[in-house]
């Protein structure tokens, strides 16, 4: 486990990349949250890895000075780490990361992406934008309402899927209503890959997030943790 650093058309960005000695499954690229790569998204990385994924997690605030945002700070903060970055700047980081993982002996096919609320909407941009394996979102917001002026609404694209896309959302979530999660369904009955939609009556927006203060709900976290692996297993290398 450890940090390396890859281009990109703005400069260098530092990626947390973290395997397990032996063969490997394929591949995942580990979208953040709005909080940058933290302690948790390098967990998530590590619990990866030790499934059998080599896990990478780039830093996509490299353009503000990479680091994180505390959880207790505000969105003003937030606002300050995603200065610069658009849809297709993000593409070009994901570009990089997928760059790094074909240097280290991995196809498309064989790589996945999975996304943690900002990076929920990422892992749909991906799967709209880029063939790969497949592709997870957790709580991915902005779908279809847009949150930022430069991250627009993604749901017209769903008709147009290149990966496989499984996407998790909690009732409880305020940020994103069930009506919005219901569009997103839908709207992928037209999408010409596999995808899925789950909804859990118990959670809230955050609920994989164990740092996550009253966000983290345990019994939808294990299971949609399971279901990730799921997708991956039966989707990457198909």
């Amino acid at each position: 486990m450890s940090w390396v650093e890859v281009s990109t058309p703005d400069g260098p960005m530092k990626v947390f990349e973290a395997h397990e000695d032996g063969a490997r499954r394929g591949a995942v690229v580990v979208v953040q949250e709005a909080f940058g790569v933290n302690d948790y998204v390098a967990q998530v990385a590590r619990d990866l890895a030790a499934e059998g994924w080599h896990a990478v997690a780039p830093d996509f605030f490299h353009r503000s000075g990479g680091g994180v945002v505390p959880y207790e700070d505000g969105m003003a903060a937030i606002f300050e780490k995603f200065a610069g970055l658009d849809d297709a700047k993000v593409l070009d980081d994901l570009d990089a990361a997928l760059g790094l993982l074909h240097q280290r002996g991995f196809d498309d096919r064989s790589i996945g992406v999975v996304g943690f609320c900002w990076g929920g909407r990422v892992s749909f941009l991906a799967a709209a934008r880029r063939r790969l394996g497949a592709a997870v979102g957790f709580y991915g917001g902005g779908l279809v309402t847009a949150r930022f002026p430069q991250f627009p609404a993604l749901v017209a694209e769903a008709g147009d899927l290149k990966t496989p896309w499984l996407g998790l959302f909690g009732d409880l979530d305020q940020s994103i209503p069930v009506e919005d999660v219901e569009t997103v369904r839908a709207a992928l009955e037209s999408a010409p890959v596999d995808h899925d939609v789950h909804r859990y009556a118990g959670a809230g927006h955050g609920f994989h997030c164990y740092a996550r203060s009253g966000s983290f709900h345990k019994e939808s976290a294990e299971d949609g943790w399971d279901r990730t692996l799921a997708w991956f297993a039966g989707h990457l290398g198909a």
